[in-house]
């Protein structure tokens, strides 16, 4: 790749996500999700719950603690606007036996850094519990804020609660592991875009190379009057990356920041939650984005996207052509968000939240049109319905669906395909304007 011209620092990330990737992309069957539905029962109907990550161990693989999957989410009382949950996210975790029937516990952290958390993941390495997250705004401000810092927090501990439950105890210790240079990684002054990005840790040691490595969101410096993209300021200011840090010592609370793995310059603001799954020899990296974060002149969708490299540094090139891998039916193009793919055997398991139903107007923003109580309503507040996703080589396909909270251990056998993934868009219950809007 090239070096974007006028970076402050002369490089550029060495994978990136161009705008003839991004103009590539379409809803093609093999990508779209059906239509999800509120589910039956609801383990957390007291509290909103969006971002979720679950528990694994260094390899990324899914850990197991008294015989439970363990999970950790972003939540916010159920009584809340939904649009307001970010103002006051905190960290609960969850513990499901069989990856069904899923019991929710209290708060993780007693006095976290920030005066909210955001999504980040979790370590469980021999007995010791290591959470990371996003630290957002700082406590000591008295108006609510939206700096970010990737936050470590060690000693932690997974208890039995004396019965068939756990619990996540300990004395955490809770500390900043980096901030942004300025030259690899945008600082907060310096950005020109709609939203800044600074967030998402996301632990990570590579099987094949053994370099401990922190995955997170951020933005590439793009100067003003620099040559990126044609010379276009608009463009310029959508600078989303991956970013990189590494632990020569394999502490997972020393860091040192490397260089973005792919950046989105011209194309995207926002490469949401990044995560990596090896299998075959490659290395799956997938983000997730917003319809709205696309810079101008390109129309692209809240979804997963995915690439693929043959080491965690790139090259990086985009799954199915465009990067895309799934997004929510056209009549439903809120419905979830926040993928994360989890290893599942042959295929792979991509859970996420239910987030707007029941709505498709074309901006977001409509949602602050409605009244409360249907903002509430159409408001999902839980986990999705797990989908099966295959992978060959550079391309995917949503193969399936599970229930929602439905989420397997790879040991854990899979029900038959249904051969009726998809239900008829016609069949999906409309506003009387037919846009999903009452």
């Amino acid at each position: 790749m090239d070096p974007v011209e006028g970076h402050a620092s002369g490089f550029r990330a060495r994978s990136g996500w161009t705008r003839d990737h991004a103009a590539a992309l379409e809803r093609g069957d093999d990508a779209v999700a059906p239509v999800f539905y509120p589910p039956e029962s609801d383990p957390a109907e007291d509290v909103h719950v969006w971002d979720t990550w679950l528990l694994r161990d260094r390899r990324g693989r899914i850990a197991e603690v008294g015989g439970h999957r363990v999970a950790f989410h972003l939540t916010a009382p159920a009584d809340l606007l939904p649009g307001k949950r970010h103002d006051v996210a905190t960290i609960r975790y969850s513990y499901s036996a069989d990856g069904r029937s899923w019991e929710v516990g209290e708060p993780v952290f007693e006095a976290p850094l920030g005066q909210r958390q955001w999504a980040g993941s979790a370590l469980y390495d021999d007995g010791d519990l290591y959470l990371f997250y996003t630290a957002a705004g700082r406590a000591e401000d008295e108006e609510l804020t939206y700096t970010q810092r990737v936050v470590g927090a060690g000693g932690g501990n997974i208890e039995a609660d004396g019965g068939d439950g756990l619990a996540v105890t300990g004395s955490w210790e809770h500390q900043v592991l980096f901030e942004p240079d300025g030259e690899r990684y945008e600082r907060e002054d310096q950005s020109r875009g709609m939203t800044y990005t600074f967030r998402d840790p996301w632990f990570y040691e590579d099987p094949e190379t053994g370099t401990t490595s922190l995955l997170f969101e951020a933005n590439v410096p793009v100067p003003e009057g620099s040559d990126a993209c044609g010379g276009d300021p608009e463009q310029q200011a959508f600078n989303g990356c991956v970013g990189l840090a590494e632990s020569p010592s394999g502490d997972p609370l020393e860091w040192e920041l490397r260089e973005p793995i792919l950046d989105a310059v011209c194309v995207n603001q926002e490469l949401e939650r990044p995560h990596v799954l090896r299998r075959d020899g490659r290395y799956y990296l997938f983000v997730s984005s917003h319809r709205h974060t696309f810079a101008p002149g390109l129309d692209g969708f809240d979804a997963l996207y995915g690439f693929a490299a043959d080491s965690l540094r790139g090259d990086y090139e985009p799954l199915n052509g465009s990067g895309l891998v799934v997004t929510n039916p056209e009549n439903a193009p809120y419905q979830s968000y926040s993928w994360m793919v989890l290893p599942h055997g042959d295929e792979a398991l991509v859970q996420s939240f239910f987030n707007y139903y029941d709505f498709a107007a074309p901006s977001m923003d409509a949602v602050a049109d409605l009244p409360d109580a249907e903002q509430r309503r159409r408001f999902g507040g839980t986990m999705a319905p797990t989908l099966r996703l295959g992978i060959d080589g550079r391309t995917t396909q949503i193969r399936g669906k599970l229930d929602n909270w439905h989420v397997p251990l790879p040991r854990e056998d899979l029900p038959p395909l249904e051969s009726a993934l998809f239900e008829p868009s016609a069949d999906r219950p409309r506003g009387p304007y037919g846009d999903g809007l009452s």
